[in-house]
């Protein structure tokens, strides 16, 4: 029997549950779960484009495209053109030194399955990878780790526009699947060696899986085949599995045998796409937050909590996708009216001040309770108009932490 076995079992006995992933943690990751806080931020909006953070990719003559899918077919010829100078302007070699200088230690990078491989009848147009391996240098350069972020895949695994297809889920019909672990395969092969394994700690198998709209054991069984994928290509990267949408602590018995190794479990916590939600005031959005950070402690896995932002609104252009209103302001999904969204995406200093202190207490909130995991990563690091959602523009509006240890509002949770 093994050192692993004997110490669960040992624990087991005693009534302790045991994290065999605190047991069986690879020395060579690049990044110690067990012991340091993931403080991360999203490069959202770069490799995956989405209308609310660079609205003015979509804003070209007629209707507005809703994704990336209909972007590429509206630019036509113009696709590799248009899409190659945002992807070598919208982030750069400062944009991590910033995050750096902001005592940040990993982003996670979203890119669709299309970066690697194109599908019959793509519109899609590649070029991404080479700026990937740019990025993978900076953040080496700046001593940031990398979680590589499959956030589309083929056939849509959610519906979503950040997905590169919104209103279709087709995911797991005919080879999509297949093709998704093809891609992992390749990203393990490529970025899963000693060349990167210091700085990329992280592979997500696939971003937001819209588990309550398809097959559960489908998503378990690609979860399995992705870790699979991953080590059978010889790395020991960190596995990172999103929760699919599924309450917290339903992962708690999945991969929870010795022969699994370096898996982490992503939470994404937004309080603004339901009606019930912005209808909630301060105290009750950050009761909330500190109710996700306990139940977080009786989670099995390393759990971050990968995507939450500072926004209490959905008023943001396009957040609900394009052509689609606001909740807020009752427009859209049935929600009654709430509020007005006049202002909402004014730049901080002419926010009110009781908007300023309650955006802040919101923010310290949310780093306490998912401290209770193992980490957070915010989304995301930059938009082009909307500050509730760019961290920029909160750190230097005075509302992100700043060191990230300060508390305005010490406390909140009582953790």
């Amino acid at each position: 029997m093994s050192f692993v076995q004997i110490a669960t079992a040992l624990l087991a006995a005693t009534g302790v549950v045991a994290s065999p992933f605190r047991l069986t943690q690879r020395s060579y990751l690049g990044f110690d779960y067990n012991t340091e806080k993931v403080r991360g931020v999203n490069l959202g909006g770069w490799f995956v484009s989405e209308p609310f953070i660079t609205p003015s990719l979509y804003n070209i003559s007629g209707d507005p495209p809703i994704d990336e899918y209909h972007l590429a077919q509206a630019l036509g010829s113009n696709a590799q053109s248009v899409l190659s100078q945002h992807w070598n302007t919208w982030y750069t070699a400062d944009d991590f030194a910033t995050i750096a200088s902001y005592g940040l230690n990993h982003v996670r990078i979203p890119i669709g399955y299309w970066a690697f491989q194109l599908q019959p009848g793509d519109p899609y147009v590649q070029g991404q990878e080479p700026i990937l391996d740019n990025a993978i240098e900076w953040a080496r350069n700046n001593g940031l780790k990398v979680w590589i972020d499959i956030h589309g895949a083929p056939g849509s695994q959610n519906g979503f526009d950040n997905s590169g297809q919104r209103d279709v889920l087709n995911w797991q019909n005919g080879d999509n699947v297949q093709a998704t672990l093809d891609v992992v395969k390749y990203v393990a092969q490529k970025y899963g060696q000693t060349d990167y394994n210091d700085v990329v700690v992280g592979i997500e198998l696939v971003n937001e899986p819209l588990g309550p709209s398809l097959d559960m054991s489908g998503i378990e069984q690609y979860y399995n085949d992705g870790w699979s994928a991953v080590r059978d290509a010889g790395s020991d990267t960190g596995v990172v599995i999103h929760d699919a949408f599924q309450p917290l602590g339903f992962w708690n018995q999945f991969m929870t045998t010795p022969n699994y190794w370096n898996v982490v479990l992503d939470h994404h916590q937004y309080q603004v796409f339901s009606s019930g939600q912005l209808q909630m005031n301060i105290g009750q959005h950050i009761a909330a937050a500190c109710s996700i950070g306990g139940q977080t402690q009786s989670e099995y896995l390393w759990r971050v909590t990968g995507e939450w932002s500072a926004a209490l609104t959905d008023c943001t252009p396009w957040l609900n996708g394009v052509g689609r209103g606001s909740r807020y302001e009752g427009q859209y999904d049935g929600s009654p009216w709430i509020g007005s969204c006049a202002g909402n995406d004014d730049e901080i200093p002419a926010w009110p001040q009781e908007r300023q202190q309650n955006t802040r207490r919101f923010i310290e909130a949310q780093m306490d309770a998912y401290d209770q995991g193992t980490g957070w990563i915010f989304w995301t690091f930059k938009t082009e108009q909307s500050p509730e959602w760019d961290l920029r523009r909160l750190v230097d509006g005075g509302l992100f932490p700043q060191p990230l240890t300060d508390r305005q509002y010490p406390n909140q949770c009582n953790f």
